[in-house]
């Protein structure tokens, strides 16, 4: 992830934040720790736990009407999800989960509230 997608991904949770007691299920929205540059034994480790690259980069656990929950791949623009990132958006969606891409902390939170208003536990 790049520094501009970290500071859209940071505003993002920020934001989140910000709305969590009046919308309890945006405390079901976590990041998923599969970019960035790490040591090499670190990169192991985390890769024997599970980690696996390409895998979208937020998961908002919340299912709603029409999928199981919603994936997150957050990018700036020009940039585009690589061959193995839309590799899993597709597999994902074929297992019944929404999958996003989203190109501001803005419209990311715009695709979770629209999400999650489908939820009828939440009034977003």
């Amino acid at each position: 992830m790049n520094q501009k997608e970290h500071n859209e991904q940071v505003a993002l949770f920020r934001l989140l934040k910000i709305h969590e007691r009046s919308n309890p299920l945006f405390a079901n929205i976590f990041a998923i720790p599969n970019g960035g540059q790490r040591h090499i034994k670190v990169a192991a480790k985390l890769k024997a736990e599970g980690v696996k690259a390409g895998v979208p980069d937020i998961f908002v656990a919340v299912p709603n009407s029409y999928s199981a929950g919603l994936f997150v791949e957050m990018k700036v623009k020009p940039n585009k999800p690589s061959k193995l990132q839309q590799e899993w958006i597709t597999r994902l969606q074929a297992a019944g989960y929404d999958c996003e891409v989203c190109h501001s902390a803005e419209e990311a939170y715009r695709v979770i509230v629209n999400h999650i208003k489908d939820n009828a536990t939440l009034t977003a």
